[in-house]
């Protein structure tokens, strides 16, 4: 089988190489569609909202497993027409697409149907690596009814990188179609010698296949209804066969871990329906983006955080460790797992091809045929500076709020191993500070979070020369520092003495060294010589999160990072209006990422700005609002807010992006001065406020170690009050004004 050709030709800029290797290239056909996005374990599809798979390669639509396309078209046909769309949804849990559609006007052998006589109500399931579909199909004629049903199918087996923008001199070999045991097959040999398949059954109807083109001739009694069901598995050499569950039981399957998620969570309802709709759609978008260990294994119930849909659907070391950050007060088994499944991936060896070094923390692993044959390097990559001192941080913030030291105990080791790798390896001159510059000429340039070719540069506009330490880095380093330090008092180990000391001196250098005295921030990041990039960005706020200024000067970085030129009104830009680079609908230089937003408004807290977490709380909320579904995406434009207007997309952001939804629950922690303290068997609510749009909300099931409370959070004229409505085991509810 060749390459299907697409029947569109686009437009000739969608295939221009541009200077940011890894630089998403974005389809003006993509932006006009709407789309359903459905995930489970290490398959996402992207369907079209009448649950089609539309022949559009250079889009993201399709059904994908381990890194590769495995069906790039899937168009249903009723009497030789697409469908009428009437209505479609994605369920509330996230499990289901549903869409309403019915027939059109059809002239078939010599046979009239008028539009609207038969129903087609098309639920879209996944389950493993299976697309299950199924068409309950009503006739409302009080005659027969002979209508005939088509399914188009495609499968060009692109590595997600490809359907990303990155050409390819060479492919494997497609196999050609065929058709074996009623089921349609297609299948492709990879450069990386895997062997991949894509296998449709339909059952439920009479099939007859011609070429890849299922039709099904149905005659229906009068008023009858029908069920046909499609299953669509992904195979390939070096996974298991999925259990041919049909679509009730992989339905029953999905459900049951839904509930097992649930379970464990602290929820929280409010007020406000529009927070209500955000906080929900937050939870289901967590839940699709996480993967279970196997069942019957220890912490079965724990679930690793996939960054984001479609460009990130795999393990993130800096987005795992800081969505499981954002979540910790209200699912501390997300950071339970996303520590243990990090550490199991902690580099062991000096590699430059995948910038690994002992005791690195993973940037990324991924399946695929181009990261196996080396095309691209993010098979397993390490080239991220600040994962490792987030691991660091994330473990202590655990510690605190579950008073989980048997985990702490047995994850020791990576902890003191990545502190070993900050002193051996990430301070690469010796001079104190992070810095990263990268081994592999196929690496990612910049490895902080604004890994974009152009997002570190001085006040002149310069890129600036590697190795380059990123300001909020610096920070992180800080954190770490503190929380190793707690840890071993915690365990009863030597050293917090030296890591309490070694801390204080980084802050102390940190703030010499990048303090912006007339802007009243921190520089972007210190160059090759220790220049610093003398540029307005949020970076500075993330030290606010871990700590780092001093109470004056963390005054005057608050009031610089809410000023309007960073504070749009929605949220506060990556890139201060004004500054050189600074574009509004640029991926790092002016956008908005909710995530950032988050850190800064749990920074902002911390030094008592409360008014400032209540801006950004209510910036992100009613720009959330906008949004379809309610859902935060990975990043919006940066334009500024004006009346009766709305945020405005990045053309080709991640949603669901696992970060950018858990950020309203680290916003909602900041917005009350939550502190979780297990060891001491209380939890603390420094000053809580609510905004004025938010009379009251609730919080149910708060977990402080082995105990458990509900809680009422009340706005009164001078603050927000705590109220217990329940609370089981040995804990304090400690309220501070």
């Amino acid at each position: 089988m060749n390459r299907p050709a697409s029947p569109v030709s686009p437009h000739e800029g969608e295939h221009l190489r541009v200077g940011d290797e890894y630089y998403v290239l974005a389809s003006s056909l993509a932006s006009r569609r709407r789309k359903h996005v459905l995930s489970h374990q290490d398959t996402f599809a992207v369907l079209d909202q009448s649950g089609d798979i539309p022949f559009a390669l250079e889009e993201e639509v399709g059904l994908f497993f381990r890194g590769t396309r495995h069906l790039s078209q899937l168009e249903l046909l009723a009497g030789g027409r697409p469908p009428f769309f009437l209505s479609s949804a994605v369920t509330a849990d996230n499990l289901r697409a549903v869409a309403n559609l019915t027939n059109n006007d059809v002239q078939e052998d010599g046979r009239f149907t008028s539009r609207s006589t038969l129903s087609i109500r098309r639920t879209t399931l996944l389950c493993g690596p299976q697309l299950l579909l199924r068409l309950v199909l009503h006739s409302f004629t009080l005659e027969p009814l002979a209508m005939r049903l088509e399914l188009r199918l495609s499968a060009d087996f692109a590595d997600v990188f490809q359907v990303r923008g990155l050409a390819r001199s060479r492919r494997g070999v497609y196999e050609p179609s065929c058709v074996d045991g009623g089921a349609l097959c297609f299948g492709y040999r990879g450069l990386d010698g895997v062997r991949r398949l894509t296998r449709c059954e339909i059952s439920g109807a009479d099939v007859r296949w011609e070429g890849h083109q299922a039709s099904l001739d149905l005659v229906f009694a009068p008023e009858e209804e029908r069920v046909v069901e499609v299953a669509i598995a992904c195979l390939n050499d070096e996974a298991p066969p999925p259990p041919r569950l049909g679509f009730t039981g992989a339905e029953a399957v999905r459900e049951r871990e839904h509930r097992l998620w649930q379970a464990e969570l602290t929820t929280v309802h409010s007020a406000d329906d529009g927070l209500n709709a955000i906080i929900a759609q937050a939870l289901a978008d967590i839940f699709m983006l996480t993967v279970a260990p196997e069942p019957d294994t220890p912490h079965a119930t724990d679930r690793f955080v996939y960054a984001g849909i479609p460009w990130f659907a795999t393990i993130f070391g800096r987005d795992a460790l800081v969505t499981a950050r954002e979540m910790l007060s209200f699912a501390p088994g997300l950071a339970r797992s996303v520590l243990r499944t990090l550490a199991s991936l902690q580099g062991t060896e000096v590699n430059a091809a995948r910038d690994e070094e002992p005791g690195k923390i993973i940037h990324e692993a991924r399946y695929g045929e181009m990261p196996a044959t080396g095309e691209v390097p993010f098979g397993r990559y390490y080239g991220s500076l600040d994962a490792t001192p987030l691991f660091c941080m994330l473990l202590g913030a655990y510690a605190r709020v579950t008073n989980d030291l048997e985990l702490v105990r047995d994850l020791w080791p990576n902890a003191r191993a990545a502190v070993d790798w900050m002193e051996r390896y990430g301070d690469r001159d010796g001079d104190g500070y992070l810095e990263y510059e990268r081994r592999t000429e196929h690496g990612l340039a910049n490895q902080g979070w604004k890994d974009s070719g152009d997002s570190i540069f001085h006040a002149d506009s310069r890129l600036a020369e590697p190795p380059i330490a990123p300001v909020e880095v610096q920070g992180y380093r800080y954190a770490a520092l503190v929380a190793m330090a707690e840890l071993a008092e915690a365990l009863e180990m030597d050293g917090a003495a030296d890591w309490l000391a070694a801390a204080a001196t980084l802050r102390q250098r940190i703030n010499d060294d990048f303090w912006i005295e007339r802007e009243g921030t921190y520089a972007l990041a210190l160059d090759h010589h220790k220049r610093p990039c003398e540029v307005v960005a949020s970076n500075a706020g993330h030290l606010l999160f871990c700590g780092v200024p001093y109470a004056g000067r963390a005054r005057l970085l608050g009031s610089r990072l809410l000023r309007a030129d960073l504070f749009s009104g929605w949220g506060i830009r990556t890139l201060a209006s004004g500054q050189p680079r600074y574009n509004p609908m640029s991926y790092h230089n002016g956008s908005i990422w909710p995530h950032d937003n988050a850190l800064i408004a749990a920074g902002l807290r911390r030094y008592e700005r409360v008014d400032g977490v209540l801006d950004v709380l209510t910036g992100l909320v009613e720009g959330s609002l906008h949004f379809e579904d309610r859902r935060l995406p990975e990043l919006f434009c940066g334009f500024g807010r004006r009346r009766e207007s709305a945020p405005v997309p990045y053309p080709v952001a991640c949603r669901p992006q696992a970060w950018a939804a858990a950020s309203v629950f680290l916003l909602l922690e900041a917005s009350l001065g939550m502190e979780l303290d297990a060891p001491r068997r209380r939890a603390v609510f420094r000053q809580p406020q609510l905004p004025s749009w938010l009379p009251w909300l609730e919080i149910r099931n708060l977990r402080i170690g082995d105990a458990r409370v509900d809680l009422n959070v009340l706005r009164g004229k001078y603050g927000g009050s705590i109220e217990i409505a329940r609370k089981e085991g040995d804990v304090d509810i400690v309220e501070t004004r």
